[in-house]
């Protein structure tokens, strides 16, 4: 078995796309109409993506705030200046656990937590 995509239900596909192409870093991959109303993006390197989904017809998208995606940088100061420029605020942290292990979260465009985790 292999972990392919997370899939997360977005009010601005747009935005969405800009967050996780700019801020995050990753590409896109596909896009496509799924019927009327409704588009569907995958953006990612590597294997593992993020399915950005908007439907005209859903604009109540919700997410729990127990779940969260990780992504590894080389540097949470850097990452931290840059969101910062980008107008995104730390929504928690920075944390340090562990001697090898720091990281942060922000809240991307659809309330989504997003850490961004640097591994010594």
């Amino acid at each position: 078995m292999k972990f392919r995509w997370v899939t997360i239900m977005v009010k601005d596909l747009e935005e969405s796309i800009e967050f996780y192409r700019d801020i995050v870093g990753l590409e896109i991959n596909r896009r496509f109409a799924a019927g009327p109303g409704r588009e569907i993006v995958f953006l990612g390197a590597g294997g593992t993506e993020v399915e950005l989904i908007y439907d005209q017809s859903q604009q109540d998208c919700r997410c729990g705030d127990s779940i969260s995606l990780g992504f590894q940088v080389d540097s949470v100061e850097k990452m931290m200046e840059f969101v910062a420029q980008k107008g995104f605020p730390v929504h928690s942290g920075p944390f340090e656990p562990n001697p090898q292990t720091k990281f942060f979260f922000i809240l991307d465009p659809n309330g989504v937590k997003v850490q961004f985790v640097e591994l010594k």
